[in-house]
């Protein structure tokens, strides 16, 4: 059994700061990428930022030079720092871990999802 368990969402101002984290836990042989990813009401989920096992980073162009990805290894941790948050920030934000079980298989696994509100 994997879980991803996400905190540090929550209710911001413009131009305000929050962290998330998702830790990752259960019985996880290797974590490749890990993500975070967000939904807005009436859109679609999109990709926010994905970190791979080496520390390569990738950011879509509406969070770049706002937001910064890292992960802990040892921790099987990954972090999100939204600086400068925006209205249009607001949506649910979920992370994503591309992991291998001890059992030798391959998922595609998904934490439950934290709220993110930034108020103008």
């Amino acid at each position: 059994q994997v879980q991803l368990v996400e905190s540090g969402g929550g209710l911001v101002q413009a131009g305000g700061s929050l962290r998330l984290s998702c830790a990752a836990s259960g019985s996880i042989f290797k974590i490749n990428d890990m993500g975070w990813y967000r939904q807005a009401p009436g859109k679609q989920r999109e990709p926010v930022a994905i970190i791979t096992s080496g520390g390569s980073t990738n950011y879509a162009d509406s969070v770049k030079g706002r937001f910064t990805i890292s992960r802990d290894n040892a921790k099987n941790t990954v972090y999100l720092q939204m600086n400068s948050l925006k209205p249009e920030d607001t949506a649910v934000y979920s992370c994503n871990a591309q992991l291998i079980t001890t059992m030798g298989r391959l998922y595609d696994w998904w934490g439950q999802g934290t709220q993110v509100t930034v108020s103008s």
